[in-house]
């Protein structure tokens, strides 16, 4: 077990925590001003929920043995096993340490997918789903690539989380689209976002979080984590920067929520591999999934 890795990865789950209630301020800033309130709640009810069904059994079910590559057992349900000592996946980490990072990108993958459904759920539904997916779909994904699952057998990687949290959340995000449909006064009232510099200090928040988000998949302080860091800044700011050309060019003046948009489209496009690549590569990562989920808005 090592202590500077340990101080490390708890500061990065800090980090990742403070994504969540980022995420808040990013959603609330774009809703309407009377849906403020209730889409905020959307990532705080996240946090609190999966916080405490990963403590009971969503933990073990992604991270316990193994049963047909498909999902954990149940060998840490309510955390059991689950302490200070280096017996979990990470050796050089204590297990609740490890645990509670992982928790951290629970609650965040389902505060995620709210964007997709804001203004237009009841709380009571949103709470349902939230908690059925955590269970159904992001457990069984987290244990296929980092809990030893199928995808892990057959090689699959992923640094910090690009197929576990973005691809499942975006995937579950454009579901929920469709099943709730469009708002019921959209084209009648106005849908202009209440609050931009609140949705600029979740979106500064939300930058700063994924610095322990990205750098954290290396689970220690090493050279590996430095790559990671440098990565996510550059893919982030090409982004960001490639976002506001676009607007530049098609609107003949820059977009501040684009401006944020591309930003948070450069952070997750590097994330799967944030530890991988060369920081060259990040400048083209970045510059991709920018210009892909800007033209991707016109689907």
């Amino acid at each position: 077990m090592n202590p500077a890795d340990t101080a490390f990865i708890i500061l990065c789950a800090t980090f990742v925590m403070l994504m969540t209630p980022a995420l808040a301020l990013f959603y609330g800033g774009l809703v309407r001003s009377k849906n403020i309130l209730s889409t905020c709640m959307h990532s705080y009810a996240a946090l609190g929920m999966v916080s405490i069904l990963w403590a009971l059994f969503g933990y073990s079910l992604a991270f316990s043995g193994d049963i047909s590559g498909l999902i954990g057992n149940l060998d840490h349900v309510f955390l059991i096993g689950v302490g200070g000592e280096a017996n979990g996946p990470a050796a050089n980490l204590p297990h609740n340490v490890f645990m509670a990072f992982q928790c951290m990108f629970a609650a965040l993958t389902v505060a995620l997918i709210s964007g997709a459904y804001a203004e237009r759920i009841r709380f009571s539904a949103m709470l349902v789903f939230s908690a059925l997916w955590t269970v159904f779909v992001y457990c069984p994904m987290a244990h296929w690539v980092w809990g030893g699952g199928w995808m892990a057998k057959l090689g699959a990687v992923d640094f910090a989380g690009g197929a576990v949290v973005h691809m499942a959340s975006a995937a579950a995000a454009l579901a929920c689209a469709h099943a709730v449909g469009p708002r019921t006064d959209l084209g009648k009232t106005p849908m202009i976002p209440n609050n931009l510099p609140m949705t600029l200090f979740g979106g500064g928040l939300l930058w700063f979080g994924w610095f322990g988000f990205n750098a954290g998949g290396a689970y220690a302080a090493d050279g590996l984590a430095a790559y990671a860091f440098t990565n996510t800044t550059i893919a982030g700011s090409i982004a960001m920067i490639v976002w506001m050309l676009y607007d530049w060019h098609y609107d003949r003046k820059p977009s501040f929520s684009g401006v944020l948009v591309g930003a948070v489209a450069g952070l997750a496009t590097i994330t799967p591999c944030a530890g991988y690549v060369e920081p060259w590569a990040a400048i083209i990562i970045g510059a991709v999934g920018s210009s892909v989920c800007y033209y991707a808005k016109y689907v």
